[in-house]
C-alpha cells in the first residue's frame, strides 16, 4: 500500500495547457500543490499535456487519478476542421437542417442569410420508414436504396455518417437498424445516430447534433487514442478520466462514443469547481465567473447545483442564429469581453471594448509582439492595477512605450487624455460583465445580493470586486489556483451521466412517472455495470420537465429517486408553480403537464477532499512588496499595499485599497474592503459597507 494518493488535471485551451497537481500524505493528510502552464501544441494538443506534465516534473506512473478537458472539439467545430459528413434521415426531411428554427436575431434584416448546414444538401439522403411521437411504427424501415446512397458518400469521400429519424427519441429502433446494416456493409466508416446521443423532442436540434458529433467524432477519437497511448507509454497505468460539458467526467471509451460531450468541458469544470468550493467554505449560492483572455463566462449555483441544459448553441450572436447542441452543457452566458478583448470607437465617437480580442498573437500592446491596439490588459497596466514590472508573473517585460501609443489613437479620436480613456475601456468591460451576471441572475428571477461572486481565470479576480460592489453581493472570493482553476474543478468532479428523456403525460400521471424514471434508472445502472462500477455506487437526482398545458416552456422540478407516490406528485405540482413564477414571473390556473424527465446519475471516482493548509505563524507585513498608486477607474486614484499572494497564510486579514500579485493574476481590492485568508488559501473579500446604529 502507497503511502500517499496523487491526482493529476489537465486542461488544454487556446493558448496554454494547465496542470493542477495534487499528493496527500496518508500518514498526516498534508497535501502538496503544484500548477504549472505550457504552450498549447496545436494540431498535435495530446504534446502539450506530456509537455506540461514534463515540465511540472510529474512522474506519471506514479499518478493515482488523471482527468482531462480539452478544446478540441469546440475548436474542430469552430474552425471547420472536422470530418466530412453524410446524413440519413427520413422521407421527406433532409432540408430540416436548412430550414432551421425563426429565431434569427437580426430579424428585420432583408438580406439575412441563414447558417450553413454542415452538411451540404446532395449528401443529405432519405430514408423510408417512420415512428410516431409515441414510438409506434407507422411504416415499415425500407433499405432498397441503401447501398446506392453508401457508394455516393464513398465516392465523395465521406468519413462520417449521421443517422436521424423522426421521433428516433421515442423509439430508436430504425436508426439501430440501420446503423447495424451500414455497419455491416462499410465497416470503416463512422456511424452516428441521433439516440445515442439525445432522447429529447426536437427534430432540427437533434437532427444538427447528430451532425456536429459525427463531424468531429473522428478527430476527437484520434486525440484520445493518442492521448492515451503518450500517457501509458509515459507510465501511466490508471484509468484516464476525459471532463465533459455536464460538471461530470466519464470514460475515454464512452467519450469516444459521443465526443460532442466535451464540447464545453473547460467552461464546466470551472463552474463545478466553483460549486464544490461554495459547498467547503460554506457558501451554497455562488454567482460563477471565469474571465480568460479572449472571453468571459458566467453561471449561477443554488444549493450548491449547477444547473445543466441542453439548449446550447454555438456560434450565435447578433447577426447569426448558430447551431443548436442537444447534449448536456452548464447554463452559462459567455460574452466577448477578456483581457485581450480590443477597445475602439465607431462612427459616433463611442468608445467599445470587445468582442474582437487581439488574442496570443500579436496579443495586448503590452506584450511587444506588435500589437497595436488597446484592450483590457494595456488599460489596467496604465491604471497601475497590473504591476509593469511583474507583468505575467514576470515573465514578460511589459512593453509600456506600446501600451502609451494603442491609448493615445484612442484618446485622439474620443478627444481625452489616455489616462480617461483607459479608465473608460475598464468601466465598459466592467458594465459588459455585470450584464452577463444579470443575465443568469436578476433576469431569472434571483437577487445577486443573496450569492457570493466566485470569480477566476487570469482576469476574474482582477474586476471581480467592481462586479461585486455594482451587484450587491454577500462577497467576492477568489479561489487559491485562481488562474487555473478549471483543471482545480476537474479533481472535484465524480462520473457522471445526464438522461434527459422526452415523455408526454399528464401531471398527475403517478404510475407513467414512476415507470418512466425506474426504467431510466435501470438504463443508468447497466451502463454503469459496463463500466465496472456497482449499481449500490451510483446515485440519483431526478428532475421533472413541466409546462402548462398547451405552453411552449418547461421548467425542472425535482423529485426523490424513490417510488413515485400521490405525495410526490401533490409536491411537485406544487414546486412546479413556484418554480415557473420565478421564472417567468407569473402562474396559471391552467393544467400541468409532464414532458419529461432529466435524471443526473453519478458515482465518485476518487473526488478531491481539501485539507486545511498549514500555519508557520508568518507575519501579514512579510507578505507586503511596497506601495503603488492604483487608479480604481470609479474611485480615483489611491496608494495601495502590495501584497505577494504566495506568503499569505490562513487567518491572515487586511483592509484596502490593496493589490494582491500572484504569478497567474491580479487581485485588485478597493478601499473599504476587508479581506481575509481562509484555511484554504482561499481570498474573501467584502464588498459591503454594514450599517451600525
Amino acid at each position: 500500500m502507497t503511502d500517499k494518493i496523487t491526482r493529476v488535471s489537465t486542461d488544454v485551451g487556446g493558448t496554454f495547457t494547465d496542470l493542477v497537481y495534487f499528493e496527500t500524505d496518508l500518514a498526516t493528510g498534508a497535501q502538496r500543490v503544484l500548477t504549472e502552464k505550457s504552450d498549447t501544441t496545436p494540431p498535435n494538443f495530446e504534446q502539450g499535456v506530456l509537455n506540461v506534465l514534463d515540465k511540472g516534473g510529474v512522474d506519471i506512473s506514479t499518478v493515482d487519478f488523471f482527468a482531462h478537458g480539452t478544446t478540441v472539439v469546440i475548436n474542430a467545430l469552430t474552425e471547420r476542421k472536422g470530418a466530412k459528413v453524410g446524413l440519413l434521415t427520413t422521407k421527406g426531411f433532409r432540408d430540416a437542417i436548412e430550414i432551421g428554427r425563426g429565431n434569427r436575431p437580426d430579424f428585420f434584416n432583408l438580406l439575412y442569410k441563414k447558417p450553413a448546414p454542415f452538411v451540404e444538401r446532395y449528401l443529405r439522403r432519405e430514408i423510408t420508414g417512420r415512428m410516431d411521437y409515441q414510438g409506434h411504427e407507422v411504416t415499415p424501415l425500407d433499405l432498397a436504396g441503401l447501398d446506392e446512397t453508401l457508394d455516393l458518400f464513398r465516392a465523395e469521400g465521406i468519413e462520417a455518417i449521421a443517422v436521424s429519424f423522426l421521433h428516433a427519441y421515442a423509439n430508436p429502433a430504425h436508426e439501430q437498424q440501420i446503423k447495424a446494416e451500414i455497419e455491416t456493409r462499410w465497416p470503416e466508416v463512422t456511424v452516428v445516430t441521433s439516440h445515442q446521443i439525445t432522447r429529447e423532442w426536437r427534430e432540427y436540434e437533434r437532427t444538427n447534433t447528430a451532425i456536429l458529433s459525427a463531424y468531429v467524432q473522428p478527430k476527437a477519437q484520434r486525440y484520445l487514442e493518442k492521448l492515451e497511448t503518450g500517457l501509458t507509454d509515459n507510465g501511466y497505468k490508471g484509468q484516464l478520466f476525459i471532463m465533459q460539458s455536464n460538471c461530470g467526467v466519464d470514460s475515454v471509451d464512452a467519450v469516444k462514443a459521443v465526443p460532442i460531450t466535451m464540447v464545453e468541458s473547460g467552461p464546466a469544470s470551472g463552474f463545478w469547481g466553483a460549486a464544490e468550493l461554495g459547498r467547503i467554505i460554506g457558501e451554497p449560492n455562488i454567482l460563477a465567473l471565469d474571465i480568460g483572455g479572449t472571453t468571459a463566462k458566467c453561471s449561477l449555483i443554488e444549493n450548491n447545483q449547477v444547473t445543466i441544459k441542453t439548449d446550447y448553441w454555438i456560434e450565435r450572436d447578433r447577426k447569426s442564429a448558430g447551431y443548436p447542441i442537444m447534449v448536456p452543457v452548464v447554463d452559462l452566458v459567455e460574452i466577448g469581453n477578456g483581457g485581450g478583448s480590443i477597445a475602439w470607437v465607431d462612427d459616433f465617437d463611442k468608445l467599445h471594448v470587445g468582442p474582437q480580442s487581439a488574442g496570443s498573437t500579436p496579443g495586448p500592446a503590452a506584450y511587444g509582439r506588435g500589437g497595436e491596439n488597446a484592450t483590457t490588459t494595456d488599460a489596467n497596466l496604465a491604471l497601475g492595477r497590473i504591476n509593469e514590472d511583474y507583468f505575467c508573473g514576470g515573465s514578460v517585460e511589459a512593453d509600456m512605450p506600446a501600451v502609451e501609443s494603442a491609448l493615445e489613437k484612442l484618446a485622439g479620436k474620443l478627444g481625452n487624455s489616455t489616462r480617461d480613456v483607459a479608465r473608460g475601456i475598464v468601466r465598459i468591460a466592467n458594465s459588459n460583465m455585470v450584464n452577463a451576471l444579470k443575465l443568469v441572475s436578476v433576469n431569472r428571477g434571483y437577487d445577486p445580493r443573496d450569492f457570493t461572486l466566485v470569480v477566476f481565470g487570469g482576469g476574474g479576480p482582477m474586476h471581480g470586486v467592481a462586479l461585486g460592489q455594482e451587484l450587491g453581493v454577500k462577497k467576492v472570493v477568489v479561489p487559491r489556483g485562481a488562474p487555473v482553476f478549471s483543471a482545480w474543478g476537474m479533481m472535484m468532479s465524480d462520473l457522471r451521466r445526464d438522461y434527459f428523456v422526452t415523455r408526454l403525460m399528464d401531471g398527475n400521471d403517478r404510475d407513467g412517472l414512476d415507470e418512466l424514471l425506474s426504467n431510466t434508472m435501470e438504463l443508468a445502472r447497466e451502463e454503469y455495470a459496463r463500466e465496472g462500477v456497482a449499481g449500490d455506487k451510483v446515485s440519483f437526482r431526478p428532475l421533472v420537465r413541466c409546462r402548462y398545458q398547451n405552453q411552449e416552456f418547461a421548467v425542472e422540478v425535482p423529485v426523490p429517486a424513490g417510488p413515485v407516490t400521490d405525495e410526490v406528485i401533490a409536491r411537485m405540482l406544487s414546486e412546479f408553480h413556484e418554480i415557473y413564477e420565478r421564472e417567468y414571473t407569473y402562474r396559471l390556473s391552467a393544467g400541468v403537464e409532464i414532458i419529461g424527465i432529466h435524471l443526473i446519475a453519478a458515482s465518485e471516482v476518487g473526488k478531491l477532499e481539501l485539507v486545511p493548509l498549514p500555519k508557520t505563524g508568518a507575519k501579514l507585513e512579510d507578505a507586503v512588496k511596497g506601495h503603488r498608486m492604483v487608479d480604481y477607474a470609479t474611485e480615483g486614484e489611491h496608494e495601495a499595499t502590495i501584497y505577494d499572494s504566495t506568503k499569505f497564510e490562513p487567518g491572515m486579514s487586511f483592509a484596502g485599497p490593496a493589490v494582491i500579485e500572484d504569478p497567474g493574476t491580479t487581485i485588485v481590492v478597493h478601499p473599504s474592503n476587508r479581506v481575509s485568508i481562509d484555511d484554504y488559501g482561499n481570498t474573501h473579500i467584502e464588498t459591503r459597507t454594514e450599517e451600525k446604529g
